[in-house]
Formats: structure tokens, C-alpha cells, sequence
């Protein structure tokens, strides 16, 4: 059975991929998860805020000793929070590419375009296989237009292909009025793939201490939907690779992630809840479905499901009709 694909134009033994995670920090759980079965790890995040920090003592463009700001500066952790520094960060990249033999992807988060960004050569000449980059942000000003916070992360693409020569994959949040019309920009910028979607944590209220409460919660199959539309969406009428990332926790969800047009499943709650051996049971479960089908290769089932059609558009709004009127009381 052969299910090997292309992603990023690494060339993957399976699509299931560990994503950006706290089994990234260390070097002995990174071997795990090559020794489970992973096709490639992308490493957890450098954060925009860590590296603005030990280069300008600055945070979210604030002094760190701006006392008029001390309450904005509370909601950062503080740098011994972090696993690592920016430079440690970098080590790290340099030893796990020595410690294994799948790929390596480092991965930067921030919203800004600004100096920072030049830390990703410095993960290049690490020695890493790609980078991911994460440009998350709520955008909470009044006056900040789509179409400019768009530009911003193509002007950020553009800026890093002209910087690094290895590949760049952009992981995208669902919250944009065209998504389709960003994602046909980067891939005009040079992403070499997207990542569908980030997922925004949304922090709730002690209604006791009036304070709210921050807490990281698993993804479950109940968010697969979203990533599965819009990947049937895009697949074939894009350069760009596609990872689909967040909702897999069972083997029957890679399996329509491939269905929909994934080149790559990123995997991170079901192997936090099950350990890095659960990677096998989606690897078997995907093997066992194409045998079921008679499918020799993963090719033959990616993207049967898809919607690159003609008029998508129409077709998507029938089905949400279709939708509304299969309720019966």
C-alpha cells in the first residue's frame, strides 16, 4: 500500500505529521514521535514577543520597565516561562535535526512585520527542513480594515521568501471574509503551503473573582467540519500545499481529511490524549480504508470529495439549505 505524499516538496512515507506542540520542547519526546511513526514534527513555537524581548526589551511594542503599562504586560509570560530563548530555540533545532531522520519544521508566531522576522534565518542555518509561520492575532481595533490586515501577512510572506530558501507554510485562522482570495494571494506571494486553521482560544469569566480564566482545551472531531470545507475547497485550484490541523482525534477523520484534499494531516490533541503511538492507528486505519476501496495509493483517494467546481459557491449555499431543512422536531 502506498501512502506516501508530498508536502512542502518533502517527500512524506504518510500524510500524518505531528503538529506544533509541547511535545516539541524536548529532544527525547521529538525521538518519540519519530519512533511512533511520525512522517515529519513541527517544533513548538518561537513567539514574535520572546524574540522583540531579548533583542529590544520591548513587548507588544512596550517597554518592559513602562510602568504605565504593567498591566499589559502581566497578561505575557515572563521569559523563564518559556521552554526556551530565542537562541536555545535555535540550538534546539540544530539537535533534533541531528537526532533524526524525518523533517524538521520550526515554526515562528506573531502578528507584526518587523525585525523579529529575521530570526527565521537563523532557524534556517540551524538546520531546520521548513518553517511554519503563525500570524495570529485578534484584531481588536475599530478603524483596522480585512483587506489591510490581509496585505500584512502577504507583505509577511513576501518578506520571509526573500529571506529563507527553505520552505514556508502559512497557518491560517478561518476568521477572514475572502479566505479563498488569501489564500490565492500567498500562494502568488511563494507560501509553499497552508495550514487550515489555527484555533483561537477564547478565555472565559470567573463570575466568583471577576477575573477571566485561561485554559489550552483539546480539539475534537467536532471542528473537522470547517478544516474539511475549505480544504474541498482550495484543493486543486492552488499551488501551495494544504495541511489540515485541528479536529483529528479519531482514525475516520484523517481518512476525510485525505478525502478533502490534504496533503498533510497535522496531528497534535489525539497524540497529547493517547501518546506518539497513536499515529500508527490513523496510518492503519487510512492503510485499511484504501485496501477496503482497492486503492493501490493515497493519489486515488485524495480529493474525491472536493468542490473545485465551477460555481462552488452555489453549490455550498444548496447544501446550507439542504442543511436547514433536514431539522425535524
Amino acid at each position: 500500500m502506498d501512502t506516501r505524499t508530498s508536502y512542502l516538496g518533502m517527500r512524506l512515507e504518510h500524510p500524518f505529521i505531528a503538529g506544533a506542540s509541547p511535545l516539541g520542547y524536548h529532544l527525547d519526546s521529538v525521538k518519540r514521535l519519530e519512533d511512533a511513526g511520525c512522517a515529519a514534527v513541527v517544533l513548538h513555537s518561537l513567539f514574535e514577543e520572546q524574540i522583540s524581548r531579548a533583542e529590544s526589551w520591548r513587548v507588544a511594542d512596550i517597554n518592559v520597565y513602562e510602568k504605565d503599562f504593567a498591566d499589559i504586560l502581566q497578561a505575557f509570560p515572563e521569559p523563564e516561562e518559556y521552554p526556551q530563548s530565542p537562541d536555545a530555540y535555535a540550538e534546539h533545532v540544530y539537535r533534533v535535526k541531528r537526532a533524526v531522520a524525518i523533517p524538521v519544521i520550526g515554526s515562528l508566531n506573531g502578528r507584526t512585520g518587523e525585525s523579529w522576522l529575521r530570526f527565521a534565518r537563523v532557524i534556517e542555518q540551524a538546520g531546520a527542513d521548513a518553517l511554519e509561520l503563525n500570524p495570529y492575532e485578534v484584531v481588536t481595533q475599530l478603524d483596522a480594515s480585512g483587506p489591510a490586515i490581509e496585505d500584512r501577512i502577504v507583505n509577511i510572506v513576501r518578506d520571509l521568501k526573500g529571506l529563507i530558501k527553505i520552505p514556508l507554510a502559512v497557518k491560517l485562522s478561518p476568521y477572514f471574509t475572502a479566505l479563498g482570495h488569501l489564500a490565492a494571494q500567498l500562494d502568488a506571494a511563494g507560501a509553499d503551503g497552508l495550514v487550515l486553521f489555527n484555533r483561537f482560544y477564547q478565555p472565559d469569566f470567573d463570575i466568583r473573582t471577576l477575573k477571566p480564566v485561561v485554559q489550552a482545551e483539546l480539539s475534537t472531531s467536532a471542528e473537522l467540519r470547517l478544516r474539511l470545507r475549505w480544504i474541498a475547497l482550495l484543493h486543486g485550484r492552488i499551488r501551495s500545499s494544504i495541511a489540515l490541523s485541528g479536529g483529528v482525534a479519531v482514525k475516520e477523520d484523517g481518512i476525510k481529511a485525505i478525502l478533502a484534499g490534504a496533503d498533510a494531516v497535522q496531528v497534535v490533541s489525539a497524540l497529547l490524549r493517547h501518546g506518539p503511538g497513536y499515529v500508527a492507528t490513523l496510518r492503519k486505519g487510512l492503510e485499511d480504508w484504501l485496501a477496503w476501496h482497492k486503492m493501490d495509493a493515497l493519489d486515488e483517494a485524495r480529493g474525491l470529495m472536493t468542490l473545485a467546481s465551477s460555481d462552488s459557491a452555489s453549490f455550498e449555499r444548496g447544501h446550507y439549505i439542504r442543511t436547514l431543512h433536514t431539522w425535524l422536531p
